[in-house]
């Protein structure tokens, strides 16, 4: 099935998502699966550092064919909408909001990695359309 035409949706759902990293390996944070019969629009992307002490960076791909599931490490080719993005301590970076939201066709994921383990928590708000 290919994706909704989104002039003509039947279906929208709000959707949240959070991950705190516990390694620094690119990991899948958003993921819509082949032939879903959706597409998804990404309102908002959050990196919270929790380390009261040290900045850590942090890294945002957008990858337009793989099915690697949710929380799985992705090895698939990626295309960065933010790249070594230092978060200061107790600081929080909001890398994609309603004014730079992006569409998900189907076979995609959006990904995410931090230098440091357990010290991002990611949040993702977006909405599931079909």
């Amino acid at each position: 099935m290919s994706a909704p035409n989104i002039v003509n949706v039947s279906t929208i759902t709000g959707k949240i998502f959070y991950d705190a990293l516990a390694d620094t390996n690119l990991t899948s944070l958003v993921l819509n699966p082949a032939s879903s019969g959706k597409v998804l629009k990404i309102n908002m992307l959050t990196a919270s550092n929790v380390d009261g002490t040290n900045a850590a960076s942090v890294d945002v791909s957008y990858h337009p064919s793989t099915t690697t599931a949710v929380g799985s490490t992705v090895s698939s080719t990626g295309y960065h909408i933010a790249k070594t993005i230092s978060v200061p301590a107790d600081a929080t970076l909001v890398v994609i909001s309603k004014d730079t939201s992006i569409y998900m066709e189907e076979s995609s994921v959006l990904a995410v990695k931090a230098s440091a383990a357990d010290d991002i928590d990611f949040v993702v708000s977006y909405e599931e359309i079909s």
